[in-house]
């Protein structure tokens, strides 16, 4: 049994999370602000969480996603000593630290890059990226400037420049990297980007890691595509769960629990493979609480998180049900990745409430870990009214969801006590309020 079976992460992106600069200026001084996550790590135990999954940390030119050296700590958050005291800190209360891996692209400021480009075709970097050099010479070159070569990017973004896969170089510069911070007391790796990727290249990377490091925990990011090929095409531990993500909000919203279920059917199919890392808020995606119509079923999407199987995420602001609109924009990631204050004191005391339901679910999950690869079958299914079981062996738990304004009863034959939420447990089903939710023991 590894570590990770029994994770819960709390998901926090640094640069936004303490309030640092956009844009990194050659030359800045170090800020050690670092030591701002660790003043919260008492509250993320507090919250039942045993892992943080953080996002870049490492020295980038603006988002963190266009790194400039993947072996410092970037200056607007620290150095290697604030890293090695958030890890040591973090350890000693119990949580493990995984780290955000760019390993798909660079930023244009990367000195690789620069060398290729500086270089020329010949240079050794450029077989590290896709190059395309100007037939004879650059196109208006500048007097004396080499030539420019045009680059593969990352989704046309100019300032992410992607890196060779095919590249036995690529292979291992991300296998030194990877190594490098695990042996600096990371416990696993978040890999960005990881559906543009392909398979075969982790699948060079991951045996060398875990060679080393036999209990690194690997997920991917992977939005579209068959999850569970990845995973084994690939030798990562999971991959995350966009399509149960978006099923929650969208069944939620539209009172539509048929495509919960139905999403909930794939998951199930999945976990036969592996478990998926489960979500209902990222550095990437509008707010939960922004996203849903009607608030009143934010427990709803949190008691799904907290109760499939799967490794679930907790995206920071969200225990407290802070809101957040993802733009296509420039800057329009900064409603979601917020600044935090310097204290939990100072947080507004309109969102502990949604913090403590967390606590609840948290806990209860924690109490049956079993749900980590628990399989899924449904009992009940109206647009509206939504009853499944979760079990593993001789252990079940039911859960009852609700989005009408009247009071429904469900069968659910064996239910139990409540363990959450708010049910009326009678002979022959489960009686649930409007707009109300339960978790009953088997």
């Amino acid at each position: 049994m590894t570590w990770h079976e029994h994770a819960i992460f709390w998901h926090v992106y640094p640069l936004g999370f303490v309030g640092a600069e956009p844009v990194l200026d050659d030359g800045a001084p170090v800020q050690h602000r670092l030591g701002r996550l660790v003043d919260w790590l008492d509250y993320a135990v507090d919250l039942g969480v045993s892992g943080l999954l953080l996002g870049p940390v490492f020295t980038a030119r603006s988002h963190g996603y266009d790194t400039i050296d993947h072996l410092t700590v970037d200056p607007r958050l620290g150095d290697r000593s604030d890293f090695e005291t958030l890890v040591a800190a973090a350890h000693a209360r119990g949580l493990k630290v995984v780290l955000d891996g760019v390993f798909n692209h660079v930023g244009r400021d990367h000195p690789l890059f620069r060398a290729a480009v500086t270089g020329g075709p010949a240079a050794p970097e450029a077989e590290l990226f896709h190059l395309s050099w100007p037939a004879g010479g650059a196109v208006n070159p500048a007097p004396g400037a080499p030539a420019e070569p045009e680059y593969r990017t990352f989704e046309g973004h100019a300032g992410l420049v992607a890196l060779n896969h095919d590249a036995p170089a690529v292979v291992a510069l991300v296998t030194e990297v990877m190594n490098h911070w695990l042996d600096a007391g990371a416990d696993g790796w978040r890999l960005d980007a990881a559906y543009a990727v392909p398979p075969a290249f982790w699948a060079q990377v991951l045996p060398e890691v875990r060679a080393r490091h036999p209990e690194v925990y690997v997920v991917g990011e992977v939005i579209h595509g068959d999850y569970a090929a990845v995973v084994a095409d690939s030798g990562m531990d999971s991959v995350t769960q966009y399509e149960l993500w978006k099923a929650i909000w969208s069944a939620l919203n539209d009172h539509n629990l048929y495509e919960l279920a139905h999403a909930l059917g794939r998951h199930d199919a999945m976990v036969e493979a592996f478990a998926p890392q489960t979500f209902v808020g990222n550095h990437d995606v509008t707010r939960i609480a922004t996203r849903l119509t009607d608030r009143r079923h934010l427990p709803h999407a949190l008691v799904v998180l907290l109760t499939v199987a799967g490794t679930p995420a907790v995206y920071y602001g969200d225990e407290q049900a802070m809101t957040g609109l993802k733009e296509e924009r420039l800057g329009g990631d900064d409603a979601i990745r917020p600044a935090y204050p310097a204290a939990p004191a100072d947080l507004p005391a309109e969102g502990w409430a949604t913090y403590h339901l967390h606590q609840e679910l948290i806990g209860l999950r924690r109490r049956h870990p079993w749900l980590h690869r628990s399989r899924l079958r449904v009992l009940h299914l109206a647009n509206e009214l939504l009853a499944y079981e979760q079990s593993a062996g001789a252990e079940r738990v039911v859960v009852v969801l609700n989005l009408a304004d009247d009071a429904a009863q469900v069968p659910a034959a064996g239910a139990g006590r409540v363990l959450a939420g708010s049910a009326e447990v009678l002979a022959d089903g489960v009686r649930v309020p409007g707009h109300g939710w339960a978790v009953l023991g088997g």
